[in-house]
Formats: C-alpha cells, sequence, structure tokens
C-alpha cells in the first residue's frame, strides 16, 4: 500500500514538471502556439507537443493526469481548485447569507432623499447654437 507521504512526494515532483513544462515552453508567435521543448514522460506529453493555443484548443489538465495515475483518489492529495472552492468558499456563500440577531437592533431605513429642481436651463434648453433662417 502506498503511503500518504509517498503520494505526496510523487505529485510534488509532477507538479514540479508542470511548472517547467510551462516555464520553459517555446513560444511560436506567428502560430500563436506554445510548445512544449522537451519530453515530459510523466506528464504524458512529447516534445513538439503543443500545450496552448488560441481558439478552440484544450490545453492538458493537471488534475487529468493525476486521475490517470490515481484514479479517483487524487482528490486526496490535490486540494480543489478555487472556483470549485474549499472551506474559505462555503464560509463565505453560507454564513453570509444569514441574519445575526444577537444583541442587535433592527435599522431603520435611511429618509428617502427628495430631489430638488435644478436651475433654470440657457436658452430654454435648446443649447447655446441656434441658427434662424
Amino acid at each position: 500500500m502506498v503511503t500518504f507521504d509517498e503520494k505526496k512526494e510523487f505529485v510534488d515532483e509532477l507538479k514540479k514538471q508542470w511548472r517547467m513544462m510551462w516555464r520553459e515552453r517555446i513560444d511560436d508567435r506567428v502560430r500563436a502556439e506554445g510548445i512544449s521543448d522537451k519530453d515530459y514522460s510523466q506528464l504524458f506529453i512529447e516534445r513538439g507537443t503543443i500545450i496552448i493555443a488560441t481558439r478552440k484548443f484544450k490545453p492538458p489538465d493537471f488534475l487529468e493526469i493525476m486521475r490517470q495515475y490515481m484514479g479517483y483518489d487524487a482528490s486526496d492529495v490535490i486540494p480543489p481548485h478555487p472556483s470549485v472552492g474549499g472551506w474559505g468558499k462555503f464560509a463565505r456563500t453560507f454564513f453570509s447569507g444569514q441574519q445575526q440577531h444577537i444583541g442587535r437592533r433592527r435599522r431603520t431605513a435611511p429618509p428617502e432623499l427628495c430631489m430638488k429642481k435644478g436651475q433654470q436651463q440657457k436658452k430654454g434648453g435648446r443649447g447655446w447654437l441656434h441658427f434662424s433662417r
């Protein structure tokens, strides 16, 4: 059985290769592509593979690579993406909707401001330039 420390070490090695792949890619400005410059066998990426491009291109996903190695146990080692959320997002969404009634009195609505009429417009609101023909 593989221990948690061994899994964590393996994931750290993959993350190191992942960062190196993105940092050392070759940018082809003519074709607007990013190309890998080395073989990254652990990431299933060969030399010359397009890793980023414009329009309808799906770049390689680190979580998918982890799932190929560990199955769905990858979520044990990798924290969830911030958009999916963790404890922080849970606290913001769950607790922000609740009202705190402990020791506080209800606030009264501020009085509505009445809009006062502005100054009389010059030239009857027709502007400055008038041509009479």
